[in-house]
Order: structure tokens, then sequence, then C-alpha cells
């Protein structure tokens, strides 16, 4: 069976945004589109006096919104296989529930309800930390959110935590037919000296050749299902949180992994994700690493 897209939306500017570019995702990758509303109409308004067998207005509201989702995709791409879902539910429960059956889950980066000076809004954040599958927040600029930089960046960290973030990486890179940055930040602790390394080689240079080892190994990995992919190889001394928002400005599309640890629910968000998600200049995908 084929596991669809799901795009949660609520009606606002940035929820639309996912929805466009989660059909275009849909469309490159051949894909069927579930667009998904959730909303506790139903737990707020049960204790309401029936006055008439009228749908309630937070009903009317909900399948408003979806509907005119649908009719968004369909006016931008008639082909696409699209269905919709109410549920009466809590955002981050619908979507976390969505999230085990599907390839992949698309979330604008703030919602209705929230603050517009808020960097990320409560559910992206939530979502992108627990759910089974991958998770893309859209934000960025127009550059970014069409993909006019024919770019798509991974961030390597912890290698048990990138297997499955360099294959995604690797399946669109193929699918946009653009280029695959593959960025490793290294840094040389302070007060280590020349001595660690031996006579022969300073530790800057041990550290940033460890980094291209890094990329070497997961490349050997990752590429062997997809040879064409172009890659770019590149190694910054430097704090990987700032490296990848910096290097964001120029990328269609960032991917970092998140590691699943026992005895805990969903993956686990690090600092260099928790940051991309607040701050970078394009959309952001957090891959779940499988046990």
């Amino acid at each position: 069976m084929t596991l669809p897209l799901v795009v949660g939306v609520d009606g606002s500017d940035s929820s639309l945004l996912a929805l466009d570019w989660a059909m275009d995702l849909a469309a490159r990758s051949r894909l069927p589109l579930r667009v998904v509303h959730a909303s506790a109409w139903e737990r707020y308004e049960a204790a309401l006096p029936a006055l008439s067998r009228e749908r309630s207005s937070g009903q009317v509201l909900a399948e408003h919104i979806v509907a005119s989702a649908a009719e968004r995709v369909h006016r931008h791409n008639p082909d696409l296989d699209v269905s919709t879902e109410v549920t009466p539910a809590e955002a981050v429960s619908a979507l976390l529930a969505e999230a085990r059956n599907a390839t992949a889950l698309i979330t604008g980066s703030r919602g209705r309800g929230e603050l517009k000076g808020t960097l990320l809004g409560s559910v992206g954040l939530s979502v992108a930390a627990r759910a089974d599958c991958p998770v893309i927040v859209v934000r960025g600029d127009k550059a970014a959110l069409a993909g006019s930089h024919g770019r798509i960046m991974l961030g390597v960290g912890d290698p048990a935590m990138c297997r499955e973030a360099a294959r995604f990486a690797f399946r669109e890179a193929e699918a946009r037919g653009c280029e695959l940055d593959i960025v490793r930040a290294w840094r040389c602790p302070a007060g280590e000296g020349a001595d660690a390394a031996g006579p022969a080689e300073d530790p800057a240079h041990r550290h940033e050749r460890q980094a291209a080892q890094l990329i070497e190994d997961l490349v050997a990995d990752a590429s062997v299902a997809r040879p064409d992919v172009r890659l770019r190889r590149t190694t910054v001394e430097g704090e990987a949180r700032k490296t990848l928002v910096h290097r964001s400005a120029a990328a269609d599309l960032v991917v970092v992994g998140a590691r699943r640890r026992s005895g805990r629910f969903g993956p686990q968000l690090g600092r260099v994700a928790h940051m991309l998600l607040h701050h970078a200049a394009c959309p952001v995908a957090v891959v779940p690493e499988g046990d």
C-alpha cells in the first residue's frame, strides 16, 4: 500500500504555504495527498443544548477549511489524488495519529492561534519531536519555498542519527534533480595541544579529516541506490547549529535526523534540530531514525 503525504491545515496563511509545498512534493513523488484538519469543536460544543439538528458552527468551519484546501489543490494540480479528513481532536494528537500511516507529515510554522511573534508554533514543534514518520515544517523565504536554489542540505551529526535522514535527502535530491550538500561542522576543543595528535598532524587538521571521513562513510551507504545524485561534501569549522542555520539561506530544504531512545516516546529533538526549526531560512525535514 502506498502511504500518502499528510498535510495539516487550519486556514492560516502558514498552513496554506504548507499545503502548496505539500502538493508540489506529492506531484514530484507521485504520492497521494491527504489533507487533515484537527479541531476540538466536538468536545467544546458537546455540552451546549441542541437547539436544532443543524451542524455546529465549529463543524461547519472545519469542513469549510478542508473543502477550500481540496479546491486549492484541484485548481493547481487537477490530476493529484487528494483526500480530506476532519478530526474532532487536538491538533498534535490528531497529526501524530495520522503520522503512523504516512510517508511524511507536513505542517506550517505557525497556526491560527499562535502569536505572530513566535518563531515556531507549538504544534509544529511537538509533532516534529514525536512523529513516527519524517516531519517537514514549511518555513523560509520565497526563494526557498519556490525551490529556486536547486540545493538540498543534509546536516550530519551523530552517525547513529543520520542514516534514515541521508536516505530521505538522497531521494528528495534525486526527485528534484538538484544538488545535495552534505555538511558536517567540526570544532577543535579549546586547549587541545598538538602533541595529542602526534608530531605529523595538528588537532585542527585531525578533526577536519574525521569530519570528512564521516561524510564519506555516510555517502558510501546512501548513494548505492541513487548514484546519479550530485553531491557536495562540506566540512566547516564552527558550531553546528549556527553553521546550518547560516547555510540554510542557500538551500531549498534542510534535512536532519532524530534518534529514537528506549523508554521514551518518539524521536528526541537535539539542539541543532530545535535551532533549525526556529530559525532556518528554508523548510526543515526532521527524519526519525529507526530502532
